[in-house]
């Protein structure tokens, strides 16, 4: 029998397995490849002190994501996980109009004050925009944040789990579902395979309702549809260029010799893994507006995600009134990648009986459940 059984391989389950293991607990992971995993497509901006979401209990775990991140990979390069996909680059946050970009400033000095990480901040002209991100049309001026950082979710997520392994995690690919007598939750079967748990850790995004549905629970969340496209940089190396934030809902991130563009928000389409047309034409026609130039670009490749959310668009995180030998995380949504290893070191500390960093009402598992 294992100590934890986690349901979900994403940044959340997998920084979970990966802190429990390290801890010296028992553990088995449990992920289904190729389903449309949220962390598997995305590449993200980890800069939360823009936003202009006024949810407090967000913007705790977004901040507190952005802070512990240099503190993860440290750790996992002292495990010999040198390879990460993280690196602190900066961003540029660029916008035609200077109220809007002052707005920013000032929102960003406010938040400096309790979030140190953040790092220099700074109003910078075309000109200046244009010396960090040749790219970017020359009516663009924008704010730059020192501190901020890019992340290719998919690497880092491998990275977390081949540590976690070295801890003697283990590791099945496979269709999980739960193994429970009434009201207490003994395991997980994988097809006819019984794999018994004292407590099973439910990190599947926004499978969670499927996976929920046995014990009677009516779990709210539901799956939104992420497109992303990677288009090549031919003569340019833009390693050490920082993200990108465009006065839309999308992100630019930079890699060595290509840019990840998106993604779509896709409500109510279900798991469709289809790239679509109509989700190619909303990246790129948003793209062009600010980065013109790509229009010669080559499209290396497209991926789908499916975020999970839950209702307030507010993570959740804990258990659920009368079941027992079970404990979830839900509910990170677009900012996945920047709350995913702060709500996973969470969850271990959940598990392991240790303190929390956060208050568990603000979260409660409950406000995700049908009535």
């Amino acid at each position: 029998m294992k100590d934890f059984i986690i349901v979900g391989g994403g940044i959340l389950g997998a920084t979970t397995a990966y802190k429990l293991a390290k801890s010296g607990a028992d553990i088995l992971l449990v992920d289904q490849s190729g389903n449309g995993q949220a962390t598997d497509a995305a590449a993200g901006v980890i800069c939360p002190w823009l936003s202009q979401r006024r949810n407090k209990k967000w913007y705790s775990l977004a901040r507190n994501g952005a802070r512990i991140y240099p503190s993860i990979v440290r750790e996992l390069e002292e495990d010999g996980e040198i390879e990460t996909g993280y690196a602190k680059v900066g961003a540029l946050s660029i916008h035609h109009a200077e109220e809007k970009l002052l707005a920013m400033k000032e929102r960003a000095i406010t938040r400096k004050e309790e979030a140190p990480e953040i790092g220099e901040i700074s109003l910078l002209s075309p000109k200046q925009t244009r010396e960090l991100f040749p790219l970017v049309d020359e009516s663009y001026s924008s704010i730059h944040i020192s501190g901020a950082a890019r992340v290719d979710g998919r690497v880092f997520r491998n990275a977390l789990l081949r540590a976690a392994k070295k801890y003697g995690a283990e590791l099945l690919d496979g269709h999980a579902t739960l193994y429970h007598s009434n009201s207490r939750v003994k395991g997980i079967y994988i097809n006819d395979t019984i794999y018994e748990a004292k407590t099973v850790i439910a990190a599947c995004g926004a499978w969670m309702g499927e996976l929920l549905q046995p014990l009677g629970i009516h779990f709210q969340a539901r799956g939104q549809k992420g497109q992303l496209l990677h288009l090549e940089l031919q003569n340019e190396e833009a390693n050490h260029w920082p993200v990108l934030m465009p006065p839309t809902s999308q992100s630019i991130v930079p890699f060595k010799h290509r840019l990840v563009i998106g993604a779509t928000h896709e409500n109510d389409v279900g798991f469709d893994q289809r790239i679509t047309a109509g989700g190619i034409h909303d990246i790129l026609s948003k793209a062009l507006e600010v980065l013109p130039s790509l229009s010669d670009s080559p499209i290396l490749e497209a991926r789908v995600g499916f975020r999970p959310f839950t209702p307030e668009f507010l993570p959740v995180i804990g258990t659920i009134q009368g079941i027992s030998g079970l404990m979830l995380a839900n509910g990170l949504g677009s900012s996945g990648l920047t709350t995913g290893p702060f709500v996973g070191t969470q969850l271990a500390k959940l598990a392991l009986g240790e303190k929390l960093d956060i208050e568990l009402k603000d979260y409660d598992v409950h406000g995700a459940l049908f009535n």
